[in-house]
């Protein structure tokens, strides 16, 4: 039942969306800043009311080691849809996903995301992935914060896939900060019971930011490992705190410093 609520949600703002589009163009023509913020806007009052839809409680945690007044690479595990969903809510304003191609081809979500820079990553091009990558460096120093899963794909247990060192690059060149998020439960939402939506306690945890940049070059060329090692840890952690079977109210979001 859900899952058509949702998608006749999609479908009614996928047509109320379409002026805001229309006039983000021709405010792009003059002001690009503000067609982002207006992009970013759309996309997550619609993500907020699919969370309510959806009957996910967000407990957030860790939201202090999200840099204050400058931009940051958020790397995440990926384990469904709702990471996204969830992402773009909780994302500081002027951030910009990595994602992957096939996202291109979504009518109502690629409009609003090349709106905010969103990158289209073809993982079977390595000249084109360089060039998205270097893409994301400069949208970096510019001040715009970007959101990546460094696995390359969703994992289907709560075993992390390996993480690509490529995509840390953004945060080396760019000389920002690292922030680690810890995402559990979103599989939870979706993928576990497709194409059934169920109400979920997902939990977004922001870790202490690394500065890579100034690491040893050494250190920096594992930092890709090194990062998985935190976010799975985390991820266990919450697994057993967030797992026990207490009814919870649904349709919020919480959070815990």
């Amino acid at each position: 039942m859900r899952i058509l609520i949702i998608f006749l949600f999609l479908i009614i703002y996928y047509f109320i969306s379409i002026p805001f589009w229309i006039a983000g163009f021709f405010i792009g023509l003059k002001n690009p800043v503000l067609k982002h913020r207006l992009a970013q806007t759309m996309s997550c009052t619609g993500f907020r009311v699919i969370i309510f839809l959806g009957g996910i409680t967000l407990t957030v945690k860790g939201k202090k080691n999200c840099p204050d007044g400058d931009s940051a690479l958020f790397v995440y595990n990926h384990r469904g849809f709702f990471d996204i969903i969830c992402g773009y809510v909780l994302a500081p304003s002027l951030s910009f996903f990595v994602a992957k191609k096939e996202l291109m081809h979504i009518p109502l979500i690629s409009r609003w995301m090349r709106y905010m820079d969103c990158l289209f990553l073809d993982r079977g091009n390595i000249k084109q992935g360089m060039e998205t990558i270097n893409k994301g460096i400069e949208l970096l120093k510019e001040g715009k914060s970007c959101y990546i899963a460094p696995e390359g794909t969703r994992s289907k247990t709560d075993e992390m896939l390996e993480f690509h060192e490529a995509s840390f690059r953004l945060a080396l060149k760019a000389k920002k900060p690292i922030v680690p998020v810890a995402i559990t439960n979103s599989s939870r939402v979706f993928e576990d019971h497709l194409p059934f939506v169920r109400s979920t306690h997902m939990v977004y945890e922001y870790l202490e930011p690394i500065y890579a940049h100034e690491l040893e070059r050494s250190e920096q060329k594992h930092i890709g490992a090194a990062t998985q090692k935190l976010i799975q840890s985390k991820v266990y952690e919450n697994l057993e705190v967030y797992n026990d079977g207490k009814k919870r109210l649904f349709g919020k979001i919480e959070y815990i410093d």
